[in-house]
């Protein structure tokens, strides 16, 4: 059988609600080249059994089952590890992906070889036109010096599949896993923003999101970004890398502060905890922010008269 362009990849747990509805809209594509592997965490509903129904009328659909639960993102890496596509395109089984989704963001590698992750968001990016190729170095200015871009989910991605195995998958860390996934690769790989509003992100309860560990991932995952700014692997230039310890330190502490003022003393302790800024560091630069919402909006062209 040959290999599809696209393998989009549904990890599901306890989906029995919203799976039916999310499978649809992937075969409701119409970029019709791509696999579906739906990857069950254990689920204890009829999750597996609406996909399998799905499998049986539709080549295109693989429903890979776990013996055991694995976890949100060991389950992603599994079902990476199943993709046989060019490109790997997560989409969650809680979302619905509209139909020209897979079509924009395989045009934009199309026009932009050298990207190897796409990115779409729930709204148009600031500062230019879509397809829009970010360096390393834009990808951070527009992470701490911007409106962020490391906070996305993996459904917002489409990422070459090389590339993605070749980074090492993401790491074990809950629901802040992404975060330091995109923490490692926009260091050292091209990414190109695409449109936004290519799917829609379902909001409810049953979400990893939701769940009180999540918090203390974050802060986890917060101190990964600061030893990334002062490590030689950190793609900004020295003066600039200062404003984004500034911008950083602030963010801590204001993250903190909600916290507290909700009451909810021990997570704020969380954040301060793994910051991983010293008592030196918070007097240096804890200043209000700089940010602008264009950061990383790489220059057009110059064009000699």
């Amino acid at each position: 059988m040959d290999a599809p362009l696209v393998s989009v990849l549904m990890t599901a747990y306890n989906r029995e609600r919203f799976i039916a509805e999310a499978i649809e809209s992937v075969l409701a594509q119409r970029l019709r080249d791509f696999e579906l592997v739906v990857c069950d965490d254990a689920s204890s509903d009829s999750t597996v059994a609406i996909a399998q129904h799905y499998a049986s009328r539709d080549s295109r659909v693989v429903v890979l089952a776990n013996d055991r639960n694995l976890g949100d993102y060991a389950n992603r890496n599994r079902a990476a590890a199943a993709a046989r596509g060019r490109y790997i395109k997560y989409h969650d089984s809680d979302d619905i992906m509209y139909p020209h989704c897979l079509t924009v963001m395989v045009e934009a590698f199309e026009r932009q070889p050298e990207a190897q992750i796409a990115l779409s968001a729930s709204r148009p990016w600031p500062g230019g036109p879509c397809p829009m190729l970010l360096t390393p170095r834009l990808a951070y200015e527009r992470e701490f010096l911007g409106g962020g871009l490391f906070h996305l989910g993996p459904g917002s991605a489409m990422i070459r599949t090389d590339t993605f195995r070749a980074l090492g998958e993401f790491p074990m860390a809950g629901a802040a896993s992404d975060y330091l996934f995109w923490l490692r690769a926009c260091a050292r790989v091209p990414v190109v923003l695409v449109a936004g509003d290519l799917f829609f992100y379902r909001v409810h309860t049953g979400q990893e999101i939701t769940k009180p560990t999540s918090v203390e991932a974050y802060a986890r995952a917060s101190g990964a970004a600061w030893r990334m700014l002062n490590s030689d692997d950190c793609p900004l230039d020295s003066s600039v890398r200062q404003l984004a310890k500034r911008n950083y330190t602030f963010g801590a502490a204001r993250g903190a502060f909600r916290l507290a003022r909700r009451r909810r003393f021990g997570a704020a302790a969380t954040i301060i905890r793994h910051a991983g800024l010293t008592p030196l560091d918070w007097v240096r630069y804890l200043r209000p922010p700089r940010r602008q919402a264009d950061a990383g909006t790489p220059r057009p062209p110059q064009v000699n008269a």
